[in-house]
């Protein structure tokens, strides 16, 4: 019981620190060291984002699973049992989604320049379509590395960090490239549009659509570690 509640409260902390970082970065960038919005500017602001994702997997390992997205606790919640399932449903996700609103709500009080957050710039269909795929992608990546493929924390991390980056980049003219319902909640509760359908449909159901296919298909091309072992383990008894 104290476990989960460290666990709830750490998710609810990391989600606070996830809103604030992004914004962060962008007024140092933009404002301290005044860049533009050209290639320079963009390149320093994706390299802080870059070492702040190994800072956010250190909190990871330090809490033992701290997360601030939804779809990174759903996914392995979906491969657990079903109290683990009503648990992340039911108090993790919660309180990612306060953490986040609580973070925008300090932001725009501290700063009342920093904008809106991610806004779609497409229809809603296509902006369904890229944030389900976007999401796809970045469930697959995180369950293949948690495989235990060969390679140390930073190498996993470094591969993680810019294959997210890159999804990022390649969904960012459209939807904003969230793949993170709790912090775009953040932003539409603050712009009061977080019950619209656009919101609900676009960075709610369809990203939890493509995390659901990814560990689906995940299960179906890759098999259980634990039934590899105990097969390996037969054949050397054989």
């Amino acid at each position: 019981m104290v476990s989960k509640t460290r666990l709830i409260v750490s998710d609810f902390i990391v989600s606070i620190i996830w809103v604030w970082n992004g914004a962060l970065i962008k007024m140092f960038v933009f404002k301290v060291l005044q860049m533009g919005h050209d290639s320079r500017g963009e390149f320093m602001r994706q390299s802080l984002t870059v070492v702040s994702l190994f800072f956010f997997a250190f909190l990871a390992k330090v809490t033992k699973g701290a997360s601030f997205n939804p779809l990174a606790v759903l996914s392995s919640a979906i491969s657990g049992d079903f109290s683990q399932f009503l648990f992340t449903i039911g108090t993790r996700i919660p309180a990612q989604v306060i953490g986040s609103i609580t973070a925008v709500r300090l932001l725009i009080d501290t700063f009342p320049e920093i904008g809106r957050g991610p806004r779609l710039n497409v229809d809603i269909h296509k902006g369904a379509l890229t944030e389900g795929l976007l999401a796809f992608g970045v469930v697959t990546i995180s369950l293949g590395l948690a495989r235990k493929i060969p390679g140390s924390f930073f190498m996993k991390t470094w591969i993680s960090s810019i294959s997210k980056l890159s999804l990022h980049i390649l969904g960012s003219d459209l939807t904003g490239g969230c793949m993170n319902p709790a912090s775009v909640m953040g932003w539409a509760y603050a712009r009061g549009d977080h019950i619209t359908k656009e919101h609900i449909l676009v960075y709610w159901l369809a990203p939890i659509q493509g995390a659901l296919l990814a560990v689906w298909t995940f299960k179906l091309l890759f098999r259980p570690q634990k039934q590899d072992e105990k097969e390996k383990l037969k054949g050397k008894t054989d």
